[in-house]
């Protein structure tokens, strides 16, 4: 639990020392390397079966420009996947002591896999990273290890939550360590049913692409835009039809007969009680 709270800043202390590892390895100053090179990033998060957060990510090394801009010579596949398995192993992030856990220290694990991914006819293309990373949205999302995708507010709704033994146990943790004074700054019970962890699914770095907010304006644009030269609005509505298609029209029809019959039986029925009586 204490680890997933933290996770999105061991993934924030990996991004910067993968910065600096790269400016060093080349001779730059640190505070000059935007100046040469840009480094972009799109991640998800996914829960495995055993409800620890895995960590996919897209990493890329771009021109001091951005996306479109060549990477400078020296930023070649090999040297970013050694630097990213460096700083991999050696980032880490210290919880506040507490005298009922005492002070962790939290890094990635030990299986880190780092893969060179090509836009030619060498290796993957933009689709086949795009499919890569849907995957796992989608494999995170559908995993019931996530907990639940509502919060809880009472020790009784994780009683209650749709989970397995396993996640309702780690719930329960993440409530109790949430009533320890030194991790209130973590809000554990708030994000209780993520089992502590706060950060979103999927992310990216700025420059990796373009912006949500870019993506959000240019829908709203599309959806409520009318001045278009080009565009063709139907104003006049006329009448076409009503009623069912052949198929429903047949049940219907077969829905009233039922009916009708049933009608005819009840005033039968009741004619004759009053002819007995």
């Amino acid at each position: 639990m204490l680890w997933h709270a933290h996770a999105s800043k061991l993934w924030d202390r990996f991004v910067i020392d993968v910065r600096r590892r790269l400016a060093s390895s080349v001779g730059i100053v640190q505070s000059r390397f935007a100046a040469h090179a840009r480094l972009s990033f799109a991640r998800v998060a996914e829960y495995q079966k055993r409800a620890a957060v895995h960590v996919h990510a897209v990493v890329r090394l771009d021109g001091p420009n951005g996306p479109d801009d060549e990477p400078p010579l020296w930023g070649t596949a090999d040297l970013l996947t050694d630097v990213v398995r460096a700083s991999a192993r050696r980032v880490q992030v210290h919880t506040p002591y507490s005298p009922a856990v005492g002070e962790l220290a939290l890094r990635w694990g030990a299986q880190v896999d780092a893969r060179p991914l090509r836009a030619d006819s060498d290796g993957p293309d933009d689709d086949a990273v795009a499919a890569y990373v849907a995957k796992y949205v989608t494999k995170g999302a559908s995993e019931t290890g996530a907990g639940t995708d509502h919060k809880v507010t009472t020790w009784y709704d994780i009683d209650t939550a749709p989970v397995n033994a396993h996640v309702r146990t780690l719930m329960r943790t993440c409530w109790r360590l949430g009533s320890l004074p030194e991790y209130e700054p973590l809000n554990l019970r708030t994000w209780t049913h993520t089992l502590g962890y706060r950060g979103h699914i999927l992310t990216k770095s700025r420059a990796y692409s373009t912006t949500y907010a870019a993506l959000r304006a240019e829908r709203a644009h599309h959806m409520g835009h009318t001045d278009m030269p080009d565009a063709v609005t139907e104003r006049n509505w006329r009448y076409v039809d009503s009623g069912h298609s052949p198929g429903a029209a047949l049940i219907a029809a077969g829905i009233a007969e039922d009916l009708e019959h049933s009608r005819r039986f009840c005033a039968e029925a009741a004619e004759a009680g009053r002819r007995s009586q």
